[in-house]
């Protein structure tokens, strides 16, 4: 993915660039950049503010640095998380998530259903148990959930009734259900019982709904996914350094410096390899309407030459190290020095809005160089 950052560079490059010649490369580059993130179009900005669920602005800084570069490759299950906000908004307990933004090629690893859990009703009579159970169905009839084939339970346990704050309850069959035919999502039932089971009226305990809470306390599904992506499989693990390997000016994404000069050119090749600053701003490229983070990220590229004798500093290969001899001897023809290129690359995370203004956080590998070598 790296390499295809990179050729967007190129691509927006032209000895004498004309406004169409501009323009066209410009649209080219950004929808090659929009393949490496997966899409076809860029969603569209949420029409009015909206803050994102405070769990997945949590998890992404869990996840990855402020450049979005991935801390701990281990930390997520799969590479996509998507969130749902509640679309029925009832005062019912009743729960309906929409989830035609999830991919066909995504496969459902975890879900779970997140509900904000109200500081319990103060009531007169009786001391009341510490502990309530609490339990999660799939709706199977719409119109008769509460007959013996309407609904399927999913999830159960005690409840505190001491304390307020979020409640998690996994629901993955449900959800694997539903992907796998749209027209059996139901939605879901939550209800609250004594400990054996016994009807509470009214309920000591309650759950925030997405009509009389505030939007941070709202119901939600989160899906954990993979929709298969991988990169290639050059070293990843451990946390990235990234410091550049050389002071640089940033080269800016699809802003090109043009008419660099013969000799400027001659210079870079006398370099040694090493890593260079290469800044990505969502911002400058028109995408910060629907990107929540970060705001850019530094992918780094490689540069510089590779000259025999290749030294430990420039990590070669022992495959670089014999094409540096062959190459130096002149053993054989039509045989080049080795490249400077990544031989470490690192992934960011994104985290934004889709075309249905739910919140994902997906992780993207082999975005940043992370150290170069002679290969």
């Amino acid at each position: 993915m790296l390499g295809t950052v990179l050729l967007l560079l190129a691509l927006a490059r032209t000895a004498c660039p004309s406004p169409a010649s501009v323009a066209s490369r410009r649209a080219e580059a950004l929808k090659k950049l929009l393949e490496v993130f997966g899409m076809e179009d860029p969603p569209a900005p949420p029409t009015h503010f909206k803050q994102p669920p405070q769990y997945m602005v949590d998890l992404f800084n869990t996840v990855a640095n402020a450049d979005g570069v991935t801390k701990n490759p281990d930390i997520l299950e799969g590479n996509t998380v998507r969130s749902f906000l509640d679309k029925t908004h009832s005062e019912e307990m009743r729960f309906l998530f929409v989830l035609s933004s999830v991919a066909k090629n995504e496969k459902i690893l975890t879900a779970e259903l997140h509900l904000f859990r109200l500081w319990p009703r103060v009531t007169d009579g009786p001391k009341r148990h510490h502990f309530c159970q609490v339990s999660v169905y799939q709706v199977l009839e719409k119109d008769k959930p509460d007959t013996p084939g309407g609904k399927k339970l999913l999830a159960a346990r005690l409840v505190s009734l001491q304390t307020s704050g979020w409640e998690v309850f996994a629901i993955t069959p449900a959800v694997r259900d539903w992907t796998e035919d749209e027209s059996s999502n139901q939605g879901l039932l939550v209800t609250v019982q004594g400990l054996g089971g016994s009807p509470l009226d009214p309920p000591p305990l309650q759950f925030a709904s997405g009509r009389s809470h505030h939007e941070s306390k709202k119901p939600m599904l989160v899906l954990f996914t993979d929709d298969g992506r991988r990169g290639a499989s050059l070293p990843t693990a451990g946390f990235p350094d990234l410091k550049p390997q050389a002071p640089d000016l940033p080269a800016k994404m699809l802003v090109p410096k043009l008419g660099r000069t013969r000799s400027t050119r001659s210079l870079d090749r006398l370099q040694p390899c090493q890593r260079h600053p290469l800044s990505v701003d969502f911002e400058e490229i028109g995408w910060s309407g629907w990107i929540i983070s970060p705001r850019g990220y530094n992918a780094f590229h490689c540069k510089g030459s590779c000259p025999f004798p290749l030294g430990e500093n420039m990590r070669p290969t022992n495959h670089a190290t014999v094409q540096s001899i062959i190459n130096a001897l002149k053993l054989s023809e039509g045989v080049s020095s080795p490249c400077c290129v990544p031989d470490k690359l690192y992934s960011i995370n994104l985290l934004y809005f889709d075309d249905d203004e739910n919140v994902v956080l997906k992780q993207y590998d082999d975005m940043v160089a992370g150290s170069c070598g002679c290969h």
